[in-house]
């Protein structure tokens, strides 16, 4: 039985905040908007004078059983500078503040434990300031606003960048192992793989015929890439899927390596070189996602949960 609640989230510039929730499972929408201010039904550019009170702010409408709320907070953390009080990186003033609008009672006690692990883990020097408040009315921002990264990619990223904030989660939230650390922990081929774009052999890796249900994982973050269910046999020796978990977890390239002219995919979280996407699938949009096995990490169904994944057995259902 699916349990529908909503979380509310402020963590500066709304176009930023819906890509890392978007697609998960048990997520139904997420939507840009405003909250915690005074003025009934605002404008973005009301909001934006800072007369108004509002904070830009997200609304996800989520599957409780499948999606906890403390994991929305998990992730809610890795995108923001959780101490500034003036705003969020180069966007400054009220409305770019952070804060979690909490819904009821659970989920204060669950926003203020996740601030205090947060607050002593060490991560950061300074305090942690990000305010939690009781949510009040939540007005939903234009349209043109709405899944902005998806309708505008090209000045989405130019601005996620440009604005201070992709920087900033790279260097405090995604810091991942050294060269060093990693040629410890990967085998010789996982490592030319995933670290100078190598190519293992065809027909001879680990789940290029591998049938079970289950997940496929980044070998160095954790962060699930693709699905069983969208696996297939396209005959080239390397495991092969019609599409992502999540488009967002993946970059695409235009490679001219080898004397060729392919798309190269690769994990954004790690930086992982992943394999290729072709355009000679069996699926709608005809796309071959061609990855290497040496890239991955297969989690089986039957231990989505016991290995941290339990989000995703809703796949399988």
């Amino acid at each position: 039985m699916e349990h529908w609640e909503k979380a509310t989230f402020a963590g500066g510039c709304f176009w930023c905040m819906v890509s890392p929730f978007d697609e998960h499972p048990g997520i139904k929408d997420v939507i840009s908007g405003y909250t915690g201010g005074h003025k009934e039904n605002p404008t973005y550019e009301e909001v934006c004078s800072e007369t108004t009170g509002h904070y830009e702010a997200v609304q996800i409408t989520f599957d409780s059983t499948v999606m906890p709320y403390e994991k929305l907070l998990e992730i809610y953390w890795q995108q923001i500078d959780p101490t500034d009080e003036g705003g969020q990186f180069n966007d400054r003033g009220s409305s770019y503040r952070t804060a979690i609008f909490y819904h009821h009672e659970k989920q204060r006690i669950a926003a203020e434990k996740s601030k205090e692990k947060l607050e002593a883990s060490g991560r950061f020097s300074k305090p942690i300031v990000t305010a939690i408040l009781p949510a009040s009315p939540f007005y939903q921002a234009e349209e043109k606003h709405q899944g902005y990264y998806k309708k505008n990619p090209f000045h989405y990223n130019l601005y996620k960048e440009g604005s201070g904030r992709g920087q900033f989660i790279r260097e405090n939230w995604k810091k991942g192992p050294s060269a060093e650390e990693l040629r410890k922990l990967l085998t010789p081929i996982q490592y030319e793989v995933t670290r100078n774009n190598g190519t293992e052999p065809p027909f001879q890796n680990e789940y290029w015929d591998l049938e079970e249900d289950g997940i496929y994982v980044d070998i160095i973050s954790g962060e699930p890439l693709f699905s069983s269910l969208d696996k297939y046999d396209a005959g080239c020796g390397w495991p092969s899927f019609t599409k992502p978990i999540r488009r967002v977890e993946l970059e695409e390239k235009f490679d001219t390596s080898h004397g060729l002219r392919r798309i190269e995919v690769r994990s954004k979280t790690s930086d992982s070189h992943l394999g290729h996407v072709f355009d000679d699938g069996p699926g709608p949009d005809r796309a071959r996602y061609c990855i290497n096995s040496a890239a991955l990490k297969f989690i089986p169904k039957d231990r989505l949960f016991e290995e941290g994944y339990g989000q995703y057995i809703k796949l399988f259902e």
